[in-house]
């Protein structure tokens, strides 16, 4: 027997679930609930076994008393076990008020809770329709399914990402998001938004993997957005692959972490005008011809108009120091050291440029040096931070060859002939002591003069160290 789902739940749970079965069953979905499935005599455990191995989807339903029912958490093992091993979509289903499990977290899920009557039989009409492989309305936001892009991850098997235009945004901006993905959509480009998510995708890691391969990062900037977490991290992730940018101010002032970015004035509420699709078509059509810049994984530059001039949020220093700590808590090491670059960058007004001049390293504030040097080295046992690195290497003069000692002494290179490669391919080679933070802008890699910015960079910021003694 084939099943379209196997339903695993707490005894607590059984009635409602039962009700849930019912509604798919309803509905075509072909579904292994044990109250009705197995008959007398039958092996309990074989049968279930058996029936998760015939199954394509799994629904954790998640109630109060879902992780202390001994069998619950078994049947939840093995689904996971199953969607790890060979695919298996796993869909959590809330019930009730409980925390998700840690590995179920990580999916997008459905959430039944105060649901009855009519809009409880049209979300099982929804869901039964994705168990019988249709396609998934685009809702964003609308089921309240938070997605905490801080929680624990798991990998699925493949990358299948296809490259497209990701259009990042916080909950208050999906309309005008989903506006403009269907606008995208419409022009024949390839296009991808949170609301392509389906219930137990694992959306961290498919996120990432979007990110990872984007034609173009599309962000709406907004309060709102300005103040998420999951922005800022999709944000931080297309940087740290070196994707382009195509921000979109929608309300308020710039991203800070967009600051050097050209960026499309959406306040009026109007989608992108023919000049701003024209540039979009132009990245997509130089990707599918391959024309590439000289940086290996670097986008092509595209020849942005000018925009009205707009000031870029100047983030409170005790907040960001706050987003750093909780990046390095959850070994987010590379979005830490992006952001470590940027809160010195906004200290002395070099957002825009992307860089440190030397005079600039003197306007550093003692206080947010020694911020960012305590959590780094508290986070890595002392592995890492300013002081690590000082220990190693001291700056001397400040002339530019006084880099190459630092950058060797700091394990940037093994050598002083060695080649400095992509800030992605950089940080994944870290093994030496003190290795971050980089103070690497990847940004500023598709310019020819990026290297003799990071070397002006971390002169500045060093030489001020050596002030402090």
């Amino acid at each position: 027997m084939v099943y379209d789902v196997f339903i695993s739940y707490a005894a607590a749970d059984g009635d409602w679930t039962g009700l849930l079965a019912e509604r798919l069953k309803a509905h075509g979905v072909r579904v292994f609930f044990d109250r009705c499935s197995l008959r007398p005599g039958d092996i309990v455990v074989h049968e279930l076994e058996e029936a998760i191995r015939a199954s394509t989807h799994g629904i954790q339903v998640v109630g109060p008393q879902t992780m202390t029912e001994p069998w619950a958490r078994q049947e939840y093992a093995a689904l996971v076990q199953a969607s790890a091993g060979r695919g298996l979509r796993l869909i959590p289903v809330l019930c009730g008020d409980a925390d998700l499990p840690a590995f179920a977290g990580t999916r997008v899920w459905v959430d039944f809770r105060e649901l009855s009557g009519p809009a409880f039989d049209a979300k099982a009409a929804e869901l039964a329709n994705v168990l019988r492989g249709g396609e998934q309305p685009r809702k964003p936001g609308a089921d309240g399914e938070v997605l905490d892009l801080a929680r624990p991850r798991t990998r699925p098997p493949t990358d299948s990402a296809q490259p497209a235009f990701v259009v990042c945004y916080a909950r208050a901006d999906a309309a005008y998001g989903e506006r403009l993905v269907d606008q995208l959509s419409g022009s024949g480009l390839p296009v991808w938004s949170l609301g392509h998510l389906k219930w137990g995708d694992d959306y961290l890691w498919t996120i990432r993997q979007r990110l990872r391969h984007a034609l173009a990062v599309v962000v709406l900037m907004s309060p709102e957005a300005e103040e998420s977490e999951d922005v800022t991290r999709e944000i931080l992730e297309g940087q740290r692959h070196s994707r382009e940018f195509f921000p979109v101010l929608l309300r308020g002032e710039r991203n800070y972490l967009l600051a050097s970015s050209w960026y499309l004035d959406a306040r009026n509420g109007d989608l992108p005008g023919p000049e701003a699709m024209r540039l979009l078509r132009r990245l997509h059509d130089s990707h599918r011809s391959e024309r590439r810049s000289p940086a290996p994984g670097t986008p092509p530059v595209l020849p942005l108009p000018a925009a009205r001039p707009v000031p870029a949020v100047r983030s409170p220093a005790r907040g960001s120091l706050a987003t750093l700590e909780a990046l390095l808590a959850e070994h987010e090491t590379e979005h830490a050291d992006l952001l470590t670059t940027t809160l010195l960058l906004e200290a002395v007004g070099r957002l825009e440029a992307g860089w440190l001049r030397r005079s600039d390293g003197r306007r550093l504030p003692e206080s947010l040096i020694s911020g960012i040097d305590t959590l780094w080295s508290r986070s890595s046992g002392g592995t890492y931070g300013f002081g690590a690195q000082t220990r190693l290497a001291r700056a001397g003069g400040g002339r530019h060859s006084d880099f190459m000692p630092l950058s060797v002494g700091y394990g940037w290179r093994s050598s002083p002939d060695e080649t400095v490669p992509t800030y992605q391919r950089f940080t994944s080679a870290a093994g030496n002591h003190a290795f971050f933070p980089t103070l690497r802008n990847p940004q500023s890699e598709r310019y020819r003069d990026w290297y003799d910015q990071w070397t002006e960079t971390v002169l500045a910021v060093h030489l001020r160290l050596r002030e402090r003694g």
